[in-house]
């Protein structure tokens, strides 16, 4: 075979090598891990160089999904470190098959960890739905908040015994006699998630007490579409924690935290 056959050949073979890395292969990790409190490793990524900002994501979510929200963008267009981090039983983060990976705080104890390891002295923290559950026990356990944002949730997390988690916990073991769960179920299960994990996630999901509610002081704005109708009322909520503001922007539970709207809403809050 001539030279020049052998050039045209090897060509080929490594554009059709590249071809294959493109389709084939896995997205490449930005981000850095943090080994917790527990020996735990916890993926998150950090962008922008600004006051910090931790975006907490939902239940069965990842911090990936917060780059499908218009504040996620707008954030760093504002001049903010951006924070998002996978919680522990989701997404690049390890998912113990250890009840006690999960009981006592935590979720929010691997946040605190992982402010500290970047040398944080003060941040804001942005929660939706479950991700707000967390943010709440980061008000009363991290004096760091500065202001919290606790999107998509009522008051039906104060009570320990709340009948929703409860029930997701014994769907997620293999109940299936609890039909109100059966949406989240079918999700679930359509998807390749770590199902023991997420169920013990449910099974030590904190709760923040009424009292430790009424004791925060720092700035905290709840938010809430106009057709979220899960998780309790918002108006509870806010009568609960003093001086706290309430903002509706358009949307269900799901579509809500991506809206311009709720985007608008955060960076008026954290700017005042």
């Amino acid at each position: 075979m001539s030279m020049k056959k052998q050039i045209i050949c090897l060509t080929m073979l490594s554009t059709l090598l590249l071809l294959s890395l493109s389709l084939f292969s896995q997205p490449g990790i930005q981000g850095s891990y943090f080994t917790s409190f527990d020996s735990t490793n916890i993926y998150y990524e950090v962008k922008g160089d600004g006051y910090p900002v931790i975006l907490i994501h939902g239940f069965s979510g990842t911090g990936q999904g917060w780059k499908s929200c218009a504040v996620y963008g707008d954030l760093l267009k504002a001049g903010y470190k951006v924070i998002i981090i996978d919680q522990r039983g989701n997404g690049l983060s390890d998912k113990p098959h250890n009840e006690s990976a999960y009981a006592n705080d935590a979720e929010a104890k691997d946040i605190m960890g992982l402010a500290g390891s970047l040398n944080i002295k003060e941040y804001d923290a942005i929660g939706y739905s479950r991700g707000s559950i967390i943010t709440s026990r980061l008000l009363v356990l991290d004096k760091r908040v500065h202001k919290a944002v606790i999107g998509g949730m009522g008051d039906a997390y104060t009570n320990p015994e709340w009948p929703r988690r409860v029930h997701a916990y014994r769907a997620l073991m293999g109940d299936t006699t609890l039909h109100d769960v059966d949406d989240m179920m079918k999700y679930i299960h359509s998807q390749h998630f770590d199902e023991l994990a997420l169920a013990y996630q449910q099974k030590y999901q904190p709760s923040t007490s009424k009292e430790a509610l009424a004791a925060l002081r720092k700035p905290i704005l709840i938010i809430r579409g106009t057709e979220d109708k899960e998780n309790g009322s918002e108006t509870g909520l806010n009568n609960l924690i003093p001086n706290s503001g309430l903002a509706y922007v358009p949307g269900n539970h799901n579509t809500a935290i991506r809206s311009v709207e709720f985007s608008a809403a955060v960076l008026k809050f954290l700017s005042h």
